[in-house]
């Protein structure tokens, strides 16, 4: 992981994170100042960045919101106060309402983004600077050290480009927390085809089937904003094992980049995780990103014990024969 280490200084008053990444200079100074790359990384999992303005000048403005996956958003500005290309910028950061103005009761803190050069590529050390020690807990309190830390891991599959970050990698199963799960899968093709993909019942029934010898015999989907969905799987010939299946939710959709969704299994009383899929395209590949979140600890590992990341793989390596067909 790239984040080696964030610390809290209640004395000089400041939060610094220190990153390093196996990439020069110049190209992470483009991931942070090109705002169709910072949103792949800005913000932690489950709370994207959309950037509405960006104007990388001293003076200039950068605005954006974090979206959660149940649709709550959470602007934010920088001032730019100074810009030493490739290797400095500080800005003023905000908390901001949905007009951009400073949210009172929120601090606004001096942030200073230093990239240096290393044997290994670039070293970044993030400096926030706090005008209280009120301001700096109640920054800590809301999950920053946290939150930057999973936001700033994100990088590496930006810097690197999503071929060489998962070409040939299969389905990955990344353990977040105690309650969250990434699963990510590369995928040929375009992000629109992607998307019809997970979303039109006639797609759907010819890929998402799991390990060979099932199939999917209810696919109903309602990809709207409280819409509903049901899938039922069957083994066929041979295959042992029972009828099971899925019902649930849609809580976010944003096509073709977005869809959040409860998941509860049909017929229990086990309780629903929140399943977060994120779609990112570069240069007609398409990376799967999947945050699952679960109840509890246990039932996060009860269900990966399941074998559900090679149940998974098999239905994506089916998913890119549909696509090709």
């Amino acid at each position: 992981m790239p984040v080696i280490d964030v610390t809290t200084d209640p004395e000089a008053l400041t939060m610094t994170l220190v990153a390093e990444f196996d990439a020069p200079v110049e190209r992470v100074w483009d991931a942070f100042t090109q705002p169709r790359q910072l949103e792949r990384f800005w913000g932690p999992p489950g709370w994207p960045a959309t950037f509405t303005a960006f104007d990388l000048s001293v003076g200039g403005r950068a605005a954006y919101f974090m979206t959660s996956p149940k649709g709550e958003k959470a602007p934010g500005a920088w001032e730019f106060l100074a810009i030493e290309e490739p290797h400095r910028f500080e800005v003023l950061d905000s908390f901001t309402d949905e007009h951009g103005d400073p949210v009172e009761g929120m601090p606004s803190m001096r942030t200073t983004y230093d990239f240096t050069t290393t044997d290994a590529g670039t070293r970044l050390t993030n400096v926030t600077y706090f005008t209280s020690g009120e301001a700096l807990e109640q920054v800590v309190a809301m999950g920053a050290v946290e939150g930057s830390t999973m936001a700033m891991n994100q990088l590496d599959r930006v810097l690197a480009g999503l071929r060489a970050y998962a070409q040939g990698k299969g389905t990955r199963t990344e353990l977040l927390d105690d309650t969250h799960v990434r699963i990510t899968r590369l995928i040929e093709g375009p992000r629109e085809l992607v998307w019809r993909a997970h979303t039109e019942p006639e797609l759907m029934t010819q890929w998402l089937l799991g390990p060979d010898g099932w199939r999917m015999s209810v696919c109903e989907v309602d990809p709207t904003v409280g819409g509903r969905y049901r899938y039922v799987w069957e083994p066929v010939g041979d295959t042992e094992g029972q009828e099971f299946g899925f019902d649930g939710e849609t809580v976010l959709s944003e096509p073709p980049r977005r869809a959040v969704t409860t998941e509860h299994m049909t017929g229990t009383d086990f309780a629903s995780t929140l399943n977060d899929m994120t779609l990112d395209e570069e240069d007609g590949a398409t990376l799967i990103s999947i945050v699952i979140e679960y109840p509890d600890r246990e039932t996060r590992d009860m269900v990966l014990a399941t074998g559900m990341t090679d149940g998974m793989e098999a239905s994506y390596a089916r998913l890119e024969g549909v696509l090709v067909g």
